[in-house]
């Protein structure tokens, strides 16, 4: 597996864990639609979840639908989050420092063509 496929796949299974710690009652459909992907590919990064045994799944007790579901984090679904919460920002971090770097690069290029006057004064005038 690419280290790219990598971060992407723990990227994704930390916004699920982040989103089910904080509302473990939402459905699949509402936690793929808050993530923007589809509730199959959703279906499928929960499997995987509930395998590696940081996600649990069950119905709730006194519900009148059966087939509504609450997702837990387990203890160690709450230690890996925690894990993937730290890279997260250090890679977070990471692409912040790059951009502010090429911001700043880009502004003493326009700044050489002596547009970045006009350019903030269009803006401002908006």
């Amino acid at each position: 597996m690419s280290l790219k496929h990598t971060q992407t796949q723990e990227d994704t299974y930390f916004r699920i864990m982040r989103i089910l710690q904080e509302n473990p009652d939402l459905t699949q459909r509402e936690i793929a639609s808050k993530l923007g992907m589809s509730v199959s590919g959703l279906n499928y990064c929960l499997k995987a979840l509930i395998e590696k045994g940081f996600v649990k799944m069950g119905n709730f007790q006194n519900s009148k639908n059966k087939f509504k579901y609450v997702y837990l984090l387990t203890p160690q679904g709450i230690a890996k989050k925690v894990a993937l919460t730290s890279r997260f920002l250090k890679l977070k971090m990471q692409e912040y420092e790059t951009l502010k770097l090429e911001i700043e690069e880009l502004k003493a290029e326009v700044n050489k063509s002596g547009a970045v006057d006009r350019i903030e004064h269009h803006g401002k005038s908006d």
